[in-house]
């Protein structure tokens, strides 16, 4: 028997201290293939960390339980909040669920889990209140990172074997595009799949100067998903029409090599710079001096970086995929390309338009501004007190 609980929106409208009163939610574990300090740490990490250090900023006891991370301590406190880090990447699995079921990391009233790709399976073994984080369906990333037959096995776990299980749990993600997905592709209920959209941090502002010459700038975890591989091709055929155009990549990941393999390749020395790991002011400036920003990732939960760039008043070219579909206005905040020969001539094109691009620049700085991890953070709870039962 499933417990009777209530819609978010039937939830009084308010602060998040109010919703914590009302929902009697004290402590709450979150479970997390990797968190914030993880060298391949991305957007999922940085939205987990923005709402869970604004829950412990509400009073709420915050536990953390992920992975192994090079060179962190397994048990730390961040921006509040508790963080154990125990076993690797595919033991933390199974040792988290036990750790739980045993109450190795004391009490709890609420567990929220991230899926990414490979589920926890917490329906399984968690009452409510329970809530799971999935940003996108993660079908073109398997055959991506994984051997064939692993990337199989994977496939098969997350489309057939982990949503029947999930069919009672309240979820959240980032976008109605990803939400059309994770309902049309995964066969999750409609009624159970929630939108919340992820913030901006208010460092994200216009400010400073634009590059004199034509400036493409991208950012994110170097690995197969995000195609920067494809960026850089498609930034050459773009140079075909703006001979001046520079590429800016910003990032670490193992596919650095092959990247610098492509750049040799091409001949690209003078006009790509695969920047590495920024801190965040230089991450700014890069948002700032940009003419546009560029993705061509294959996945996307929603486009962080390209937000963040709206906040600095840059325009983006994209791939149009879901997260990217919300992201990204398209013909107002910036252009979305069916495939990669039409991604080189949006790019061209908004280079090549500067009174274009000024208008697009302006869209996007004002869109950005719906964007809060306040809001975020309030909303995502707003759903997790929807699942505590009624009379508890």
């Amino acid at each position: 028997m499933v417990a009777q609980t209530r819609p978010p929106d039937d939830l009084p409208e308010g602060s998040l201290d109010a919703l914590i009163d009302s929902s009697g939610i004290r402590r709450i574990h979150i479970l997390a293939w990797r968190d914030l300090d993880d060298p391949e740490a991305g957007g999922s990490e940085i939205h987990a960390h923005e709402v869970a250090r604004r829950w412990a900023d509400a009073g709420l006891e915050v536990t953390f339980r992920t992975s192994h991370a090079a060179g962190h301590r397994t048990s730390t406190r961040r921006a509040g909040y508790r963080v154990v880090r125990r076993a690797g990447r595919y033991l933390v699995f199974p040792r988290a669920v036990a750790a739980e079921m045993l109450g190795t990391h004391g009490r709890r009233d609420a567990l929220v889990e991230i899926w990414n790709g490979v589920p926890f399976f917490s329906p399984l073994w968690a009452a409510n209140p329970r809530m799971v984080f999935l940003h996108h369906h993660h079908e073109l990333l398997w055959p991506m990172v994984l051997s064939p037959g692993l990337a199989r096995l994977g496939s098969f776990l997350e489309r057939r074997i982990a949503p029947p299980c999930y069919q009672n749990t309240a979820i959240v993600t980032l976008s109605e595009s990803s939400r059309a997905s994770l309902v049309g592709d995964l066969r999750l209920p409609d009624h159970g799949v929630h939108v919340v959209e992820p913030g901006i941090h208010p460092r994200f502002t216009p400010g400073g100067d634009r590059s004199p010459t034509p400036l493409v700038v991208a950012a994110g975890r170097l690995m197969p998903s995000k195609r920067f591989d494809t960026l850089i091709r498609t930034v050459a055929e773009t140079r075909r029409s703006v001979p001046e155009t520079r590429l800016e990549i910003l990032g670490e990941g193992y596919a650095d090599e092959d990247l610098s393999a492509v750049v040799a390749e091409l001949g690209a020395e003078s006009w790509v710079a695969l920047r590495g790991h920024v801190d965040d002011d230089e991450l700014v400036s890069a948002y700032r001096r940009a003419w546009v920003v560029a993705s061509a990732s294959a996945s996307e939960g929603w486009g962080m970086t390209l937000t963040e760039a709206a906040a600095c008043g840059t325009p983006a070219v994209a791939t149009r995929i879901p997260g990217h579909e919300d992201a990204v206005e398209h013909g107002v905040s910036g252009l979305l390309a069916d495939e990669d020969p039409q991604l080189a001539g949006h790019l061209a094109d908004l280079l090549a338009d500067d009174d274009r691009r000024t208008t697009f620049g302006k869209a996007a700085l004002a869109r950005s501004s719906r964007y809060g991890w306040d809001r975020t953070a309030t909303e995502a709870f707003r759903v997790l007190a929807s699942t505590v039962p009624q009379g508890r």
